[in-house]
């Protein structure tokens, strides 16, 4: 049985288990549950060789050996919403809906079939080890825990590298780094009408914040920021004690998150020299690619876009820039991609969804790439 012949034969429990993994919780840094299904899954399946490891990573290893070289394929399993209880998943004729059933759970099942279909066959690798891993804290302020995992472990040994997230027209190839801070201000506060002319922790952090958006972004490459939370004080007759904000800012160009970096610190700064009792903590970093041997990474793009065309009506995906698991390996120079394997829409919202119809064809991809690596049946599939 081919590629193809196993993911028709399959379809239906894919579609299942893309289904059951949608409704478990996994939020980043507390993706505990994903990580015991799915270990416990591909061993009820028939994959002995699994384990898990320091970051919660499920690894499963194909033809890999003390020292040779590897190539790592993974997905995510970890979402962006911190529901603890059961996410929930609906239906309907033509769509999959649940909060992060597209990034990245319809990838994680692709993911877990092929690992079953290579466990089942007993197939052998071609000229590199193969490292499947379901793999945690991709989103938010998991801070890429998990792949910084496998590639502190494995190192330079990682030859070539994928990550499955996203849908099946994106090809990113290059990365935007990203900081993430957590500023707080505090000040004496006290009764909005008693002690009126107090500090106001809030006005200070609403200062503070028109200082940062005033600041014109480099041109060297593609550079953005924002505030994305911000909370603080008691109430409405309460003169705030304390606020606090979350902020990043990403950039596709090392020297220009370095230029946004020095702003950032600067700001802080004049509101320390002003008085103002003012925190900031890196809660977050993300690097951006190092060079790269451009033949190295030439050659896995063009393998990727063929395969990718041959699924996708013939179309060759565009490259593009993206904070992804491959900003590790990339950072360290090693050739990386990353694609996915489902359409929809709604990422990062409660409204996500899949499109049905794109379930089975992604699942003909991932498996072809996958595979790509192995010797099937004594011959390349």
């Amino acid at each position: 049985m081919n590629t193809n012949q196993y993911a028709e034969s399959c379809e239906k429990e894919a579609y299942e288990l893309l289904k059951t993994l949608a409704a478990i919780p996994a939020p980043s840094n507390h993706e505990e549950h994903r990580t015991a299904f799915c270990q416990r899954w591909l061993r009820e399946q028939g994959v002995e060789d699994v384990w898990i490891d320091e970051a919660g990573n499920v690894v499963i290893p194909f033809g890999v050996r003390e020292d040779n070289p590897l190539a790592v394929i993974m997905a995510h399993m970890d979402v962006v919403f911190e529901d603890l209880e059961p996410l929930p998943v609906r239906e309907d004729e033509e769509r999959l809906y649940a909060p992060g059933v597209g990034d990245d759970t319809a990838n994680l099942t692709v993911l877990l079939m092929a690992a079953r279909y290579l466990a089942r066959k007993n197939c052998k690798t071609k000229d590199l080890g193969v490292l499947l891993v379901c793999n945690t804290g991709e989103e938010g302020l998991g801070n890429l825990r998990g792949c910084r995992q496998i590639v502190e472990t494995y190192g330079r040994r990682i030859k070539e590298f994928t990550s499955l997230d996203g849908s099946l027209t994106g090809l990113v190839t290059r990365a935007v780094g990203s900081r993430r801070f957590r500023v707080e201000i505090r000040t004496e506060g006290g009764h909005s009408y008693g002690n009126f002319g107090n500090r106001n922790a809030i006005a200070y952090m609403a200062s503070f914040i028109c200082s940062l958006y005033a600041m014109k972004t480099p041109e060297g490459g593609r550079t953005t920021f924002n505030v994305g939370m911000i909370q603080g004080g008691t109430s409405v007759n309460s003169i705030a004690q304390q606020a606090e904000i979350l902020y990043e800012f990403r950039s596709d160009c090392r020297e220009d998150l370095e230029i946004m970096d020095r702003h950032f610190q600067k700001a802080v700064e004049y509101y320390r020299a002003k008085g103002i009792d003012i925190e900031a903590t890196l809660l977050g970093e993300r690097p951006c690619a190092a060079p790269a041997d451009p033949e190295r990474q030439e050659s896995l793009t063009e393998r990727c876009k063929d395969v990718m065309s041959r699924y996708n009506g013939g179309i060759r995906p565009e490259e593009k820039a993206g904070s992804t698991d491959c900003n590790i390996p990339l950072s360290m120079g090693i050739p990386s991609v990353c694609f996915g394997c489902y359409s929809g829409r709604g990422a990062h919202t409660r409204e996500e969804y899949v499109e049905k119809k794109s379930l089975l064809p992604g699942l003909r991809l991932g498996l072809a790439w996958i595979c790509d690596y192995f010797i099937l049946d004594g011959k390349d599939e």
